[in-house]
């Protein structure tokens, strides 16, 4: 037997043992009825993952940022949810980052062996500039990835907080962290095929701990991204529309005024607070970027 035979993502599920044999319509509601314990291995680790938002909000809050380590699958969840920052919430690159075994060009195509070196994930993140200030999340399915123990081992000899996210009780990933995130998802569907059940689960978490970070940050006004970068046509019309629903202005006032201001958050501050763009803009520094705080309101963080 080889050494990913007691991991519980590598056994067979007792459901789909015969999964080539089904009609496409029952096929279908076995993945389906996978996606339902993605979903509840979630939740069992919810209390884990409003103390990873909460961690990770104040030292980021503190100057900090976060990064995500992986290796395939799991190491492309962490680029994807990095990479969508920026247009959501208008956060700098450098703010939440991603390094994945390989480099970019694993984004596409196998890079094989890249996992298996664990030097080369403490690599990625000294190139990357990552201190003692700095949260770590490794992603690892199986919780035994050498490159995302690797960068484990690095952010912890820094002192940096360290969480383990993987799919494996008790695996080398979630001792090794600061913070284990441990949605057990238990076997494939197809066996040993993680960028399913685990995949999911992992995305599943990896949303939850951005938005929640976002969030508490005061990226968020309500359930409005109020810091969004509008990059685009779609993104434009939105920042357009928060700004009509947060002023009760109509659609061309509210983008005249969003053009005037430069963002949304300046736009209400200054329509709500009879302020100028300098004065808006100078209060929003003052509140720490969020728009709650800048217009007095208070709550719950």
């Amino acid at each position: 037997m080889d050494h990913l035979s007691n991991l519980t993502t590598e056994a067979r599920h007792p459901s789909s043992e015969h999964l080539d044999e089904l009609p496409t319509p029952s096929l279908v509601e076995l993945l389906h009825f996978g996606d339902h314990e993605a979903l509840d291995a979630v939740q069992r680790i919810l209390p884990q993952i409003a103390t990873a938002i909460d961690t990770v909000s104040a030292r980021m809050a503190a100057g900090g940022r976060l990064f995500y380590s992986g290796a395939g699958t799991s190491g492309r969840l962490g680029v994807l949810d990095a990479s969508e920052c920026p247009p959501t919430y208008n956060t700098s690159p450098e703010m939440v980052q991603a390094v994945i075994a390989g480099g970019d060009i694993a984004l596409r195509t196998a890079v094989e062996g890249a996992e298996d070196h664990p030097e080369l994930g403490g690599d990625d993140l000294i190139a990357q500039g990552f201190t003692a200030k700095d949260t770590l999340v490794a992603i690892a399915a199986s919780g035994r990835t050498p490159y995302a123990l690797g960068a484990l081992e690095y952010a912890r000899s820094l002192g940096a907080f360290t969480i383990g996210l993987s799919c494996v009780a008790n695996s080398p990933v979630a001792t090794s962290a600061d913070l284990a995130l441990t949605p057990v998802t238990g076997p494939e569907i197809v066996t040993g095929s993680t960028r399913m059940k685990a995949g999911t689960a992992t995305k599943l978490v990896l949303n939850m701990l951005s938005t929640g970070v976002m969030v508490r940050l005061g990226y968020v006004y309500g359930n409005l991204m109020v810091n969004l970068q509008p990059t685009n046509k779609k993104l434009r019309d939105r920042a357009t529309r928060i700004v009509a629903t947060l002023t009760g202005l109509d659609a061309p006032a509210a983008a005249a005024l969003l053009h005037q201001a430069g963002s949304v958050r300046v736009a209400v501050l200054m329509h709500r607070l009879s302020l100028d763009r300098t004065a808006a803009a100078a209060r929003l520094e003052a509140a720490h970027g969020s728009l709650r705080a800048a217009l007095g309101e208070a709550g719950s963080k």
